[in-house]
């Protein structure tokens, strides 16, 4: 058995790591090496690239337990601002290396990289609220619904379920939040106003500077308990199967962000997937989602297509199937019952983070991660409201008992 890294700053030992499960990487692998396979055949090159990209966005989500629900909860709950520290790092990286590729429109497979910038209206804030909500509620945001059923978390398969239905409840409202609510335009700090994109990175790097003293204030005045030490080892063997530093994780997905923009001409999403996923099944059912407006133009078109050629699931598989390879490398792939209340918080969680995600333009991933790093006011917005929506679900976890971190934790 490995040792563990024995840790100076909390003066305690981590926890072992587990024998890696065989069975599980082996399954992994034979299906990551079959879909690879028929992605190159039926796809070709560029989604097979983003399926690699996926794999590598779950690896490093899974080691490093790379989370944003449990970063706002922290930081809401006993002040503890570690994890959204790493935000900052992450958000400041990757603004540096998108402010380049879309000023330059550097892209590769024939691409114009294109942020993510959307209307800053209604729909964004209340969006945004519900899905603070539910991520506290389900126990995941997009990423971390994603990479935690990789991981073998069962509870998780029901916020995925009702982050689906939501998804396509969110779709077939779309068109009622986003056209006849009120709105304003979308604006870009980059190209609305008049900094160009090197002022807009100065004053993003301000903000983000702010934002990291700020929370490092807020848990000196309120002394929170320390991140719990995750299992890990010593050596190039850390590399897969002990824990990463959570600043490493946080610059590995800002350049895994950043390869995603030049090779399909936008940064990482996860929720518009949810979205057709299950229109398709819908439509199956004899429901005609054709006539909903988030399914107008040539949006529409992927709903009689293959989902292989939809990117955004093409990268999602990739991610559930990185976090399981990862998991199973540690010894921590693992399924369980799940109690009635818990069951009940993932999948109402789900149904309003998914029904958020649509009206707001994307999740934490696609609204706040690639929103922000794309220059967007509205990615800005959403944080905010997001946090006022994790505040409020601080007071609703317990009716599901769901614990919240508390100023007498050794750990949080």
């Amino acid at each position: 058995m490995e040792q563990p890294v024995h840790s100076s700053k909390t003066n305690l030992q981590l926890p072992f790591l587990k024998a890696p499960q065989k069975p599980v990487l082996t399954g992994g692998f034979l299906v990551i090496g079959l879909l690879a396979l028929l992605l190159l055949v039926d796809q070709g090159i560029q989604q097979l690239v983003l399926f690699g990209l996926g794999l590598l966005l779950g690896y490093c989500l899974l080691h490093a337990r790379f989370g944003f629900t449990s970063a706002f909860r922290q930081l809401l709950s006993v002040g503890n601002g570690t994890a959204i520290q790493s935000h900052m790092l992450m958000l400041a990286v990757a603004s540096t290396l998108f402010a380049p590729i879309l000023s330059n429109s550097f892209g590769l497979f024939g691409t114009t990289p294109t942020g993510y910038v959307f209307p800053v209206g209604t729909s964004v804030v209340v969006g945004s609220f519900l899905f603070g909500i539910g991520m506290q509620l389900g126990g995941g945001c997009a990423s971390g619904t994603l990479y935690t059923v990789g991981w073998g978390k069962t509870e998780m398969l029901l916020t995925l379920f009702g982050f689906i239905v939501g998804s396509v409840i969110g779709a077939w409202h779309f068109d009622f939040w986003v056209n006849q609510m009120p709105s304003f335009k979308a604006i870009s700090l980059a190209e609305d106003t008049g900094l160009g994109y090197f002022g807009a990175w100065i004053v993003q790097l301000a903000l983000f500077g702010i934002i990291f003293f700020a929370v490092k204030f807020i848990a000196k005045k309120r002394k929170p308990p320390k991140m719990k030490p995750l299992p890990t080892t010593s050596g190039w063997k850390r590399i897969f199967r002990g824990s990463w530093p959570i600043w490493i994780a946080a610059i590995a997905l800002a350049v895994l962000n950043a390869l995603t923009l030049i090779s399909r001409g936008n940064p990482w999403g996860i929720t518009s997937a949810f979205a057709l996923w299950g229109s398709k099944i819908a439509l199956f059912l004899g429901i005609d989602v054709t006539q909903w407006g988030y399914w107008s133009g040539t949006k529409g078109e992927a709903l009689q297509q293959s989902i292989l050629t939809d990117s955004t699931s093409v990268m999602n598989f990739g991610v559930i199937l990185g976090a399981f390879v990862a998991a199973g490398a540690g010894g921590a792939f693992i399924m369980r019952r799940v109690p009635f209340k818990l069951a009940a918080a993932s999948i109402i969680g789900g149904l309003l983070m998914g029904y958020g995600a649509r009206l707001a333009f994307g999740c934490n991933i696609g609204a706040y991660f690639g929103g922000i790093a794309s220059f967007s006011l509205h990615g800005w917005v959403w944080m905010v409201v997001a946090l006022a929506g994790s505040y409020l679900a601080l007071y609703l976890r317990p009716i599901f008992g769901l614990k919240n971190p508390n100023k007498n934790d050794q750990f949080c």
